[in-house]
């Protein structure tokens, strides 16, 4: 049985790698042209070490302590040259993808559908040409906009796997994408590079909090669908916050996978004092009682710049400390940002 390895590179490229019953990491990279760091292979030097974030192996006992302390590999450090996984692992490694040979991947798509939400959102349907790329629940790519030599970044909200990706993408007046989408034509041809980023699913071990600002709700989609197949899950809530009545989408699709999702529950948020919704203020307002659970609880956000920050505020004024953050900012898309809505 062959296990899939993701290799999460420090400037954000993701590369998977399949790694046979038996076979060390390191060995597997370079078996499929991926220089992971090293010296000696022999886990003598320490040089391979990396940070194992989800999954199942064994190090064996064939390296020295000043290679990997064992507080190290308590904390979850691993040597690549002597990691042998016995299921599916993400691992953090800490340098960049270009200094191990490695890079973007890209894949050739053509555009399937394009459906409006009102005029806050269009959800993009792309049918890819061969293997679908491999992503984890939460990461993004750079789609190009043909003819423009430019590219926009959007997480997926399609499960990892599906023949057909989709997008949750903002509609910016003016803007480079929401101008193309508008007006492309079915079957037209784009590339896709990626996938990228940090902002990903981790084990759910404890409870889970998600918080979502407008389109930050497109990587809550993703990771729902893959919670979906899981079994006995902690409670999870995602708060989804908005502007306005009519920046509220995808509702119908939070409420299905509430009802397939056996301890999972939502709350949307108006932001606007006009609305006549019955939730109206900023995320940090509604939070459900309890949901912090004492800091035990992992906490995933993904929104604009101020709604993280006012986030992270909230957090240090009631004085918790959750067991993990993680957290993307995005911003409506311009020519120099890679990261858009």
């Amino acid at each position: 049985m062959n296990h899939r390895i993701a290799l999460n590179f420090e400037d954000g490229v993701t590369r998977f790698i399949d790694c046979k019953d038996g076979e060390k990491v390191l060995d597997a990279a370079f078996r499929q042209r991926i220089n992971l760091p090293m010296d000696c292979s022999d886990g003598v030097c320490g040089t391979c070490k990396c940070r194992a974030e989800s999954g199942r192996y064994d190090m064996g006992d064939d390296y020295i302590d000043d290679a990997l302390t064992s507080d190290e590999a308590a904390d979850g450090l691993v040597l690549t040259c002597q990691m042998v996984p016995s299921s599916d692992c993400v691992i953090a490694v800490p340098v960049a993808s270009t200094l191990c040979k490695t890079g973007h991947a890209s894949v050739q798509a053509t555009v399937a559908s394009v459906v409006p939400q009102g005029d806050a959102a269009l959800v993009l349907e792309l049918d890819v040409q061969g293997d679908a790329p491999v992503f984890l629940p939460g990461q993004y790519v750079n789609i190009g906009v043909p003819g423009s030599g430019q590219h926009r970044s959007y997480s997926f909200s399609s499960l990892p796997g599906a023949a057909r990706l989709q997008f949750l993408i903002k509609r910016v007046p003016g803007g480079l994408m929401s101008s193309w989408l508008d007006t492309v034509a079915a079957g037209t041809a784009v590339e896709v590079t990626g996938p990228l980023g940090s902002f990903y699913l981790r084990d759910v071990q404890r409870p889970v909090l998600m918080l979502a600002g407008g389109t930050g709700l497109a990587p809550f989609l993703s990771m729902l669908q893959v919670l979906e197949s899981h079994s006995a899950l902690p409670p999870i809530h995602l708060v989804y916050g908005v502007t306005r009545d009519a920046d509220l989408v995808m509702v119908d699709a939070l409420e299905a996978l509430a009802a397939r999702i056996p301890g999972f529950a939502f709350t949307t948020v108006v932001a606007d004092e006009a609305s006549s919704h019955p939730r109206k203020g900023w995320v940090t307002q509604h939070l459900p009682e309890g949901c912090l659970n004492e800091g035990d609880v992992d906490v995933y956000l993904c929104g604009p710049p101020p709604m993280v920050d006012a986030v992270r505020r909230h957090l240090d004024e009631v004085g918790v400390r959750p067991a993990s953050f993680h957290y993307e900012k995005f911003t409506p898309s311009q020519p120099s940002q890679d990261r858009a809505a």
